[in-house]
């Protein structure tokens, strides 16, 4: 019998059995998908890569905290 993949849970670091059983995957429920999407939100999570922004506005605008 093959051993099902199991995954972490990246909020709440919980073992998830990945399969259609498990609708919120990589997620352990829809708290931890709703906690992880309140931190992107909030800019708690960000993808690294140039402040591209900050140079096209940079005339414009004041440059932001990062």
């Amino acid at each position: 019998m093959k051993q099902p993949l199991t995954v972490t849970c990246p909020t709440c670091k919980a073992p998830v059995e990945w399969g259609p059983h498990s609708p919120h995957r990589p997620f352990c429920s829809e708290r931890c998908k709703l906690i992880d999407l309140g931190a992107w939100a909030a800019e708690e999570h960000a993808i690294p890569g140039e402040n591209l922004e900050d140079e096209l506005f940079s005339g414009d605008l004041p440059p932001r905290d990062h």
